[in-house]
């Protein structure tokens, strides 16, 4: 929420720039308050388009915003989850739009109910670095298919892609529907009377940003992340579950809000599962300059994962380099991805979110102990479980809360449409992907249609036996 991040920042053109976006869009919203299907449907095509003809150029900025980001992983986790999420939309706008029929009481016999989701008007959105374009253009397609319109404030390390993305869509959209802002203050954007707020960040900043949007009672969207658990039951390949395990968690180098944060083993299969890390890890990262393994943001980011690992010796772990004696490079702001074996309370690694390649193992002998132990700390944003047993599954599921779930993977929950994507407490609230996010910024207006000759016209005064033998009917009196 500081400006120190762009110092070059002039902060009353800043607030002046959110200003006059937010009176454009504003005012847009109420000359057209409803857009219909077709307009939605090709606002949504046009951003899908954006996608598909950039596809080289959205790559490029990424990788030079991270010094190194995995083109790879670009494509895979951002740019294909994007389109994937855009075409679901499209598909799906008819019937999301249409009105939805409702039960009336027998008591109001002839009357109509029905519920029409009616855009909210102008949403601004806060975007993280980690996944600056799936960030975006998730919760956006929603918005937009919702038939709102949008400001988007991206982060300070996404400048790259921030500016080439504001092109892109000031060629395609007018500024009244959407408008991405380079070079704005987040204390300046988040000021704005919008009718809904999405940011995706940290806990810390959340509630500053839910601070700022209670002066105006605005809604909020909070994706906030936390320690997300990983469980590998007794019953499930140790080998398989590692592999999958780091599959996930060494996508843009740990940098993931629902990155498995520590791992639970049973006690008699963490030697395994270390050995086998130490055996495929390399094979997928030969070494730090791989172009596959993206950097530490920033020296910031990579400096605090430095310091995570040296509190961690300190206070007795033991660090397992799963490359061996390969160094962190300060050159290339990379760290080996590492397993952290005895790890307390105490230390760091396991008190904040990691937002890297390092990984905690812990173990455990009663199932019990891993429930308690996830139960006692802020609600993850993901829980992961590792189990082909039906009610120890049911019996973690529910004896746990979580934003999400996946099981016998990781974070491929949020990969899916149909299903909404959202924390719960300390990671967040409210939903989107799919129906819940269309729903999300949506004001559901529930419309009552009276009969044209309702029973309530006889429960008017002076009240007498025609209204007592009513209420005897309607309340069950003998």
């Amino acid at each position: 929420m500081n400006q120190a991040a762009n110092p070059n920042l002039n902060v009353e053109a800043s607030a002046q720039r959110v200003q006059e976006t937010y009176e454009k869009q504003h005012q847009a919203y109420l000359a057209n308050p409803y857009p219909e299907y077709e307009e939605r449907l090709a606002n949504l095509q046009k951003l899908e388009n954006i996608l598909k003809n950039n596809r080289v150029a959205i790559t490029e900025a990424i990788n030079k915003d991270y010094g190194n980001r995995s083109i790879h992983e670009t494509e895979f986790l951002e740019l294909f989850g994007s389109i994937d999420g855009i075409k679901y939309c499209r598909k799906q706008l008819k019937s999301w739009m249409k009105p939805q029929k409702r039960h009336t009481s027998i008591w109001f016999f002839g009357g109509k109910n029905k519920v029409l989701p009616q855009p909210k008007g102008v949403v601004g959105i806060v975007v993280p670095w980690n996944y600056p374009l799936f960030l975006c253009m998730s919760p956006l397609a929603n918005v937009l298919a919702a038939g709102n319109r949008a400001m988007i404030k991206m982060a300070a390390n996404s400048q790259n892609l921030c500016r080439l993305l504001a092109d892109l869509v000031n060629k395609e959209f007018g500024e009244d529907t959407l408008a991405i802002l380079p070079g704005v203050s987040a204390s300046d954007f988040t000021d704005m009377p919008y009718d809904h707020l999405v940011f995706t960040g940290s806990p810390n900043v959340g509630r500053q940003v839910m601070e700022k949007a209670s002066k105006h009672l605005t809604p909020v969207t909070l994706e906030l992340g936390g320690k997300s658990p990983c469980i590998v039951a007794e019953d499930y390949d140790i080998e398989l579950a590692c592999e999958r395990i780091l599959q996930g968690k060494l996508y843009n180098a740990g940098q993931t809000c629902v990155a498995p944060d520590y791992v639970f083993l049973p006690e008699s299969k963490a030697d395994a599962f270390i050995e086998h890390a130490k055996k495929i890890v390399p094979q997928r990262y030969p070494n730090l300059e791989t172009k596959d393994f993206t950097s530490i943001i920033d020296k910031r980011a990579y400096s605090r994962l430095i310091q995570t690992l040296d509190d961690a010796k300190e206070k007795g772990a033991q660090v397992v380099n799963l490359l061996g004696d390969v160094e962190p490079s300060d050159e290339l702001e990379k760290i080996p991805p590492t397993l952290i074996l005895d790890s307390t309370t105490e230390m760091t690694v396991m008190q904040e979110e990691i937002f890297g390649p390092i990984m905690p193992v812990k173990t455990y002998r009663d199932i019990n102990e891993v429930i308690e132990f996830i139960n006692i700390r802020e609600r993850p944003l993901a829980l992961y479980l590792f189990s082909k047993n039906k009610p120890l599954q049911d019996k973690v599921i529910k004896n746990t809360i979580s934003g999400g779930v996946s099981l016998n993977d990781v974070m491929m929950h949020v990969a899916q449409h149909d299903i909404p994507f959202g924390g719960v407490g300390n990671s967040g609230m409210g939903h989107y992907h799919g129906k819940e996010g269309f729903i999300e910024f949506s004001k559901l207006r529930p419309i009552f249609q009276q009969a044209p000759s309702p029973g309530t016209k006889y429960m008017v005064a002076p009240f007498g036996k025609t209204m007592d033998f009513m209420l005897r009917m309607m309340l069950g009196k003998r």
